[in-house]
């Protein structure tokens, strides 16, 4: 794990400069009740964040034994207004890209939770439009073939992909996108390589296929985030973390949810159109091009 070790000293910010987190939190009772936590719908529906929440709940028995509940079933944008509220307790942890004005209002747990490979995405296409991707071999290609992108309203991909001078088309909830590329609204939902897979297999329609040559990528890290006064869960999440990357279980985590994916989407051999966030903050930015320079490094470590 030497090199697992390393390569997470890389990646990833210092945990222990987060002071928000350091401080105000109150001590740990002998005997904590049980807690239940409200885990936002498309994070508790997807089986890599479900259980990566498990694993840092379930590295810090001292905080009592958990339930992991299902949110209702919130728009992003919602979700992201309750949790900063807290009024209604509608939700507790939410897993999205992570952001500048994010981090402003809620509490993130600083380790991005696919090892970085949100930012990297592919398009899922209808098969008869593979043929309008031949060919592109750069942004600029990108944009003079008047490709459209789908992503979420509230995602911050579709602020990143319009600074980028692409044309963007959005609906605030994720499930009727798929609807909308049917019906060619658009050509291409942009997905997360890490979740794309699992994307298909719910929609299990075989009208919808990856494009095999092309990734955009850009530095966003994705983060667990509680509600900003929510510190005794932040802090019991970001040391579960800790433990779980220093017992290796973590690295282990990545390559089950990961792993393959890497590898059957044939990453290194993809043309790769590199887009600027300048939605980040400098450690986020830090962060995420990090990710960008140690891809062929990571992909190698995920492989083994």
């Amino acid at each position: 794990m030497a090199s697992l070790g390393l390569l997470l000293g890389l990646l990833w910010a210092p945990l222990a400069s987060q002071s928000a987190l350091a401080s105000g939190v109150s001590s740990v009772s002998l005997n904590p009740p049980q807690q239940d936590y409200l885990l936002w719908y498309r994070n508790y529906d997807s089986p890599a964040i479900h259980a990566l929440v498990s694993l840092a709940l379930a590295k810090t028995p001292e905080y009592g034994e958990f339930r992991i509940l299902r949110s209702a079933e919130l728009s992003q944008g919602r979700a992201l207004r309750e949790l900063e509220s807290g009024d209604n307790r509608l939700v507790d942890i939410i897993n999205v890209a992570a952001t500048a004005e994010r981090e402003s209002f809620l509490t993130p747990i600083p380790v991005p939770v696919d090892g970085g490979l949100l930012g990297f995405r592919v398009c899922v296409v209808e098969p008869e439009n593979l043929p309008l991707f031949e060919d592109i071999h750069s942004l600029a290609d990108l944009r003079n073939r008047g490709i459209r992108i789908g992503q979420g309203a509230h995602w911050p991909d579709t602020s990143i992909l319009r600074e980028n001078q692409i044309t963007v088309v959005t609906h605030p909830r994720y499930e009727i996108l798929f609807g909308m590329l049917r019906e060619n609204r658009f050509d291409c939902f942009a997905r997360g390589v890490s979740e794309v897979a699992y994307d298909l297999a719910i929609e299990n329609d075989p009208n919808l296929v990856i494009e095999p040559k092309l990734v955009l990528a850009y530095p966003m890290p994705s983060y667990l985030f509680v509600g900003p006064d929510d510190l005794l869960i932040a802090h019991r999440l970001q040391l579960g973390m800790e433990r779980a990357i220093r017992d290796g279980s973590f690295g282990d985590f990545l390559r089950r949810y990961y792993g393959a994916a890497v590898d059957a989407l044939n990453l290194e051999k993809r043309t790769m159109i590199v887009l600027d966030n300048p939605f980040l903050n400098n450690e986020l930015d830090n962060v995420g091009r990090q990710t960008l320079n140690s891809l062929r490094w990571r992909l190698e470590l995920l492989g083994r």
